[in-house]
């Protein structure tokens, strides 16, 4: 059970980073459109916060899969956390299966049905990110998509990771991990909300009161 970070802020991840909980990072033009700076140097920042054996997902665009694994040169020499993030069509699987038999670590993205994460198992992804939010968006049901997947891969052994993508609240984590993913990458707000609830901040109001009642009580006696 890990947790990535949707975000291209190496100041944001290294601050959550500090905190023991957070496992990886995806990122994806869009982010990387936000970030404002070549891709590289931000996936390059990013990976230095992380050890070895964590996943940095950087993301590859193109029209065929040379262009792809073109690109995903210069993001593969960064380090060994590097994973390639490609698209889920007929050029992006080939580019999944030329970095696989590479051991390259690929994570095959924009997946919204099970057929498409049993071709990105077949081409030997290291990840699969179908994509809650955005299947929920279409009145589709978006944890019942990461169970089906789920319940695949462990019917027929696939080592294919879940990752969990387009987390919009805080119980869609919960929810994924429930019925079998592996990962869910999430956007920093929702990490910042998972550990804050209404009961807490007053279970915590009602113990600090009691303590300073107690310090005042041990200084009358």
């Amino acid at each position: 059970m890990k947790i990535f970070l949707d975000c291209s802020d190496p100041e944001l991840i290294g601050q959550a980073f500090e905190t023991g909980l957070i496992d990886g990072v995806t990122t994806n033009p869009s982010l990387m459109l936000k970030a404002g700076k070549d891709p590289k140097e931000v996936i390059s920042e990013i990976s230095s916060i992380f050890p070895w054996n964590a996943s940095i997902s950087a993301e590859v665009v193109g029209d065929t899969a040379e262009e792809m694994l073109s690109m995903a040169e210069d993001f593969i020499e960064i380090g060994p956390n590097i994973t390639i993030k490609v698209p889920c069509t007929f050029e992006g699987l080939k580019a999944c299966h030329t970095l696989s038999n590479d051991e390259v670590n690929v994570n095959v993205t924009l997946v919204f049905d099970a057929a498409q994460g049993i071709l990105a198992s077949k081409a030997g992804a290291t990840y699969v990110s179908p994509f809650v939010g955005r299947v929920y968006d279409q009145s589709f049901d978006g944890i019942g998509l990461i169970e089906e997947i789920a319940d695949v891969y462990a019917t027929h052994g696939s080592d294919t990771k879940v990752l969990a993508a387009s987390i919009r609240e805080t119980y869609q984590v919960a929810k994924a991990f429930k019925v079998g993913a592996d990962i869910c990458t999430i956007p920093i707000t929702i990490f910042h909300k998972m550990y804050r609830h209404v009961l807490t901040d007053k279970g915590l109001e009602l113990f600090d009161k009691d303590w300073k009642d107690l310090q005042e009580c041990l200084k009358k006696n």
